[in-house]
């Protein structure tokens, strides 16, 4: 028998009761403290909750299903069968309902996708060049690390003000390795940064500097700007005038920011105040975090709309601050919390403070719930919106059509070739209006070496759609249009592919106009049928042609830039990958190791490998012109 203070992770959760004896545990009022998880018939866990009457908990899952959302409908007829675990009170019950909830990520709990916690800006002065870092959470290293911050955005406003302020990198370049490779970068020339990333600047500065940037985050402001001012009127006796003017500006920098006080201003909010809104689409979680008074920083969610809005509020509340592992001092909420009480209690245990959860009644807290709520409606509206659109233009495109239904997938298809070589195909996939591209797919030509697009665009769709009749993987998805970059016989190729595998899928031909732009869709009888009177599915057809064509003459201009590369230098014995590389960066191109001098290749290889590349380009009288020699290769000039 186990107890709640036994659980662990990793613990399975069949038949143990969290009590001392075999039955429920009660309230003052007989009201026992339950947790019930439903699974399916594979043993997944799809649903975790607690109850304190559990008979009329699970009873209304089974009966008036009519009156149920299809969310619930879809549950219960999912469920196979439930597990219990009782608790000795109704906090454990909360704490084990969380920890359920976390651990199995049950599919119809309202679950927060992002579980990142409120970030922290991280110095870890131990390193040679320490640098600023934004993180979700602190480690036992030796860094040091200032926060919680209310979101990132206000992190991201420490970091580039403290750079700003002491002049310190803020490009990509990582340091030692990148010291003194190329020249110094905007940022520099700006008067942004101090130019570390030349010789001339030591470790010892860019150290010291970074330390100032943790005095700041300390809040010794004064500190800093007493050494700024040492530094500066020690330059000024010196007459280093630059250097005395450089070191003003940072001390003026640094006075101004301890004035705005920013780093006190950026740690976590002490008052979080919480929306929701929910139409028939979409619902959103939004949080905005306040400090004395004034609004730092906002974060949402969109999620799909939930049946009991208050129980996604409280659902969604728990995770947010349990995740983070911090919480402000006020959380103001939309509606009255169920376990209010108990979950501020459960934070109290985990974070070692007070956190008062409430939903106000009036004055001005109210109307902060109230914006809460007017951002958290903007959000869900506008994603809508956005969806509402691609809708209109698939439901448009399909009126055009004559479709049965919106086109939900669609498939285009280009060939790209130069002069009959390096023949490849693109298959581009847009799903609801929008690129797929993790289902976009690059093809070789085989077997053909003539420019004959018709047969490569049969070739093509012969193969896809034969991997589509035989469920291999990764093309078992059914397109409900095929789109086929070309006019009219282009389309008839298709339908004699489609014809042959006995497929009934509507194929277009994409016909452009003299701005190669896409006027029209064409059939296989030759039936055009004009766009260009809808804007949205004129823009989004001509998308599509120009995301195709992008695909296939990006991997064409791949497969020949390879193949030219191969013929010029990899048949020269005694050149390897690492050799062809430093060629290559020395002279830029094959054409210009043709045209290099014997000495010149000295300066790159030994003499032996540099004799033998020579060689292969200047072949003694009546050997083989080598084809690299040339612009094009031997493929490319018959």
């Amino acid at each position: 028998m186990k107890f709640i203070k036994d659980y662990k992770e990793g613990d399975r959760v069949f038949d143990i009761y969290l009590c001392k004896h075999k039955q429920s545990a009660v309230t003052k009022n007989g009201k026992p403290y339950e947790t019930v998880i439903l699974q399916d018939k594979t043993g997944t866990v799809i649903y975790v909750g607690k109850a304190k009457k559990l008979k009329n908990r699970v009873s209304q899952y089974f009966q008036d299903t009519a009156a149920h959302t299809p969310k619930t409908r879809k549950m219960v007829s999912q469920i196979d069968h439930f597990d219990t675990i009782v608790a000795r009170s109704e906090f454990e019950a909360l704490v084990l309902e969380c920890s359920l909830i976390k651990r199995h990520m049950p599919k119809y709990n309202i679950l927060l996708k992002d579980d990142k916690g409120y970030p922290y800006l991280r110095v870890d002065l131990t390193q040679d060049y320490p640098v600023m870092q934004m993180v979700s959470k602190t480690a036992g290293d030796k860094a040091s690390y200032f926060g919680p911050f209310g979101g990132r955005s206000v992190t991201q406003h420490v970091i580039d003000t403290l750079r700003l302020t002491l002049k310190l990198p803020g490009c990509s370049r990582q340091f030692p390795r990148d010291l003194g490779k190329d020249r110094p970068c905007l940022n520099f020339h700006m008067n942004n940064c101090d130019g570390w990333c030349q010789l001339s600047r030591s470790q010892q500065d860019y150290h010291a500097r970074m330390e100032q940037a943790v005095l700041i985050l300390q809040g010794n402001y004064k500190k800093v700007a007493d050494e700024l001012r040492t530094q500066m009127e020690a330059a000024a006796d010196k007459l280093q005038f630059e250097l005395a003017a450089s070191l003003r500006d940072r001390l003026r920098a640094v006075e101004s920011l301890g004035e705005k006080q920013l780093v006190t201003a950026g740690t976590m909010a002490n008052t979080d105040v919480i929306g929701y809104y929910q139409n028939e689409a979409r619902a959103c979680f939004a949080v905005l975090h306040y400090v004395s008074g004034s609004l730092l920083d906002k974060e949402y969610e969109i999620l799909s709309p939930a049946d009991d809005p208050q129980e996604a509020v409280s659902a969604l509340v728990k995770q947010f601050y349990l995740a983070r592992g911090t919480a402000p001092k006020v959380i103001l909420t939309p509606f009255e919390l169920e376990d209010a009480e108990l979950f501020s209690a459960l934070l109290q245990q985990e974070l070692n403070k007070k956190v008062l959860i409430r939903m106000p009644q009036r004055g001005d807290n109210v109307r902060l719930v109230e914006l809460a709520h007017k951002n958290a409606r903007e959000e869900a509206e506008r994603i809508t919106t956005r969806a509402e659109r691609r809708t209109g233009t698939l439901g448009a495109l399909a009126d055009m059509l004559h479709l049965p239904d919106i086109p939900h997938r669609m498939e285009a298809y280009d060939i790209s070739n130069l002069a009959g070589t390096d023949i490849v195909a693109s298959m581009v996939v847009f799903q609801d209006g929008r690129p797929l591209k993790s289902a976009y797919k690059r093809f070789r030509v085989e077997g053909l070496t003539d420019q004959d697009d018709y047969a490569s665009m049969h070739q093509v769709l012969l193969r896809r759609l034969t991997h589509y009749v035989q469920q291999d993987a990764g093309f078992s998805e059914h397109p409900d249009v095929l789109l086929i970059d070309g006019g009219v016989e282009h389309t008839k190729v298709a339908e004699d592919v489609l014809q042959t595998l006995g497929l009934d899928i509507p194929a277009y031909g994409m016909v452009k106009d003299d701005k190669h732009r896409t006027r029209a869709l064409v059939t296989a009888a030759g039936d055009e049928i004009a766009i260009s009177a809808v804007p949205s599915v004129f823009a989004l057809i001509g998308t599509i042609q120009e995301e195709t064509h992008r695909f296939a003459i990006t991997y064409q201009r791949a497969l020949r830039s390879r193949r030219m590369k191969k013929s010029g230098l990899e048949d020269i014995p005694g050149i390897g990958e690492k050799r062809r590389q430093a060629l290559l960066k020395k002279f830029r191109s094959v054409k210009a190791i043709s045209q290099a001098e014997r000495s010149q290749l000295e300066q790159v290889l030994p003499a032996s490998a540099a004799l033998a590349v020579y060689q292969h380009f200047h072949p003694k009288e009546g050997g083989q012109t080598p084809c690299a020699s040339s612009q094009e290769p031997p493929e490319a000039s018959r």
